[in-house]
């Protein structure tokens, strides 16, 4: 609608100062025509908005002007009470800064928009922690938070999945992104992206050097690829297995990242060899079946046979550590997620 573009261009200009027209032409999706159209129609309603020609013109409002946001639908009202990452706000230390910010913009809704307000925040929860998550070590971001925002270069020691040694790295940070609750910093190491979970970290410094990021590159442009590179990383060893159908559901949300493919859920009134479900997996190295395990007798993995005498191996060394053996653990073939953490 026409007056929902006339206030996204107002909170543009009133945000960034001089704006091209093309360029908000192209961000609103219409011609620049129509952008002009609009600036002379907020001007004719009092609003201070005026062109500049030449080679770095553009449109701008008079300096000093401000607006309040007493222009949002009921739909958007509702859409700024929705936090899908309240957890986010508190780790930063942003969480009481978050609510004085909702309050203002409760203060600043439209009166008939505000009890839906109101309402969304007490009916809707969205909770960003998955399901047996497990507890999570308390995490410190300020070092790290200081860094991305003051532009320096950080001193991180680290602990690679897998790995028990401390490593030391000099890290160029482009920022810091929640996945699925879990932290993780995106940074240059040695001018090569990295990702490292920061929940790993022992200590993180804060050095005087400015940053030496890639000139034009973005966190957005750096987290794509990296993401990428863990959800497609290599998984060569398919293992072909069947799964007693009352554990199916379970067994699909525990070990869904490694399904090659998920089958049709079982007839719950089965009976005989149906009770059984056929599903097929993929793993980045051998090694990585021993999870299997945890399914005990109602999990039957069919092929290849190395994945079978490797549960095999790994099942006698747990007969012979609760039958009163050394109780040594096995010091190869664990497998890590390197690739989720930087290396």
């Amino acid at each position: 609608m026409k007056s929902d573009r006339l206030l996204s261009v107002l909170l543009l200009l009133q945000t960034r100062g001089r704006v091209p027209a093309d360029q908000l032409a192209a961000e609103l999706e219409v011609s620049p025509r129509t952008i002009y159209r609009d600036v002379e129609a907020l001007s004719a309603a009092g609003v201070p908005v005026y062109a500049e020609r030449g080679r770095h013109g553009g449109i701008r409002l008079l300096p000093g002007y401000r607006t309040d946001v007493t222009g949002l639908t009921g739909d958007e009202a509702r859409a700024l009470f929705v936090l899908a990452a309240q957890d986010a706000h508190a780790a930063l230390g942003l969480d009481s800064a978050l609510v004085s910010a909702l309050r203002k913009v409760m203060a600043a809704l439209p009166a008939p928009h505000r009890p839906a307000a109101e309402l969304t925040s007490r009916r809707i929860l969205v909770d960003p922690d998955r399901w047996l998550s497990g507890p999570r070590a308390d995490i410190d971001l300020d070092a790290l938070h200081n860094a991305v925002f003051a532009d320096r270069r950080l001193r991180i020691r680290y602990r690679h999945g897998g790995e028990r040694k401390l490593r030391t790295y000099t890290v160029d940070p482009y920022g810091l992104v929640s996945k699925a609750g879990v932290w993780y910093l995106v940074a240059d190491r040695r001018r090569s992206p990295a990702l490292f979970r920061v929940d790993r970290m022992a200590s993180a410094k804060v050095l005087p050097e400015p940053v030496r990021r890639r000139p034009g590159v973005e966190l957005a442009d750096v987290w794509q690829p990296l993401r990428r590179r863990v959800e497609e990383r290599p998984m060569p060893v398919r293992v072909t297995a069947r799964v007693h159908r009352t554990r199916f559901d379970m067994f699909t949300r525990i070990v869904g990242p490694v399904l090659v493919a998920v089958p049709e859920p079982p007839d719950s009134g089965a009976q005989g060899e149906d009770e059984w479900v056929t599903v097929r997996l993929a793993f980045p190295v051998l090694a990585a079946v021993s999870q299997l395990l945890q399914f005990g007798p109602w999990l039957e993995v069919l092929d290849p046979p190395e994945a079978r005498a490797e549960l095999a191996r790994r099942a006698r060394e747990i007969t012979r550590l609760y039958a009163g053996g050394d109780g040594a653990v096995p010091g190869h073939g664990a497998a890590t997620d390197d690739d989720a953490d930087g290396g």
